[in-house]
């Protein structure tokens, strides 16, 4: 009769302690939510935090305002590019040479805009989205373990538009005045291209 006492008590703790467990409905999505934000959060700097990326996504935008009517057909370009180069990474797609050609792609743009070359515009977009590619290829392979891709994605394609929409609005000041602070941009932008090279 004692041990019947006990098992009903132990069953009646095991209930209680399943309902206790369920009393907060919504937590694992609270937790989820977490997830997503602290992943976009962590697209959003990747961008802001390397040298590379922001030069290079800042320098293509001043270069297409100084040079281009359309000027935000590269940084399209670039940003569309960027995309599929961050798929690629995320499925661990092999590249060659990808930080070397970052480095190009300073070297190229910060020349581009010191001379103010002015190319067809589609051949920009070329260059730009060329560039972009392994970018892009970066972005995605650097996605951090603790990182839900979708939102981290959405977060460095966010802060990439707006280094571009920065680059432009920089741009678009210096075409009247300036001219030597597009050039002195350009050509420190080049110059950490090589040294990234040389490194």
């Amino acid at each position: 009769m004692q041990r019947s006492h006990i098992a009903r008590a132990a069953a009646l703790l095991a209930l209680f302690a399943a309902g206790a467990a369920r009393a907060h409905p919504g937590h694992e999505h609270v937790a989820e939510a977490a997830g997503w934000a602290a992943s976009a959060t962590e697209g959003f700097l990747h961008p802001l935090t390397g040298a590379d990326h922001l030069c290079a996504m800042i320098v293509l935008g001043v270069w297409s305002a100084l040079t281009s009517r359309r000027a935000w057909l590269a940084p399209l370009a670039f940003a569309s590019v960027l995309l599929l180069g961050a798929l690629l990474g995320l499925a661990r797609v092999p590249l060659p040479a990808v930080e070397p050609m970052i480095a190009v792609s300073l070297l190229v743009l910060g020349l581009l805009t010191a001379t103010r070359a002015r190319l067809p515009e589609v051949a920009g977009a070329l260059v730009a989205g060329g560039f972009a590619l392994f970018h892009g290829h970066a972005h995605g392979y650097e996605l951090p373990e603790t990182a839900i891709a979708l939102p981290y994605i959405a977060g460095f394609m966010v802060a990439t538009v707006a280094l571009h929409a920065a680059g432009i609005a920089a741009g678009l000041a210096l075409r009247s005045r300036g001219a030597w602070l597009a050039r002195a941009t350009g050509l420190g932008v080049a110059a950490y291209g090589v040294l990234l090279l040389a490194a």
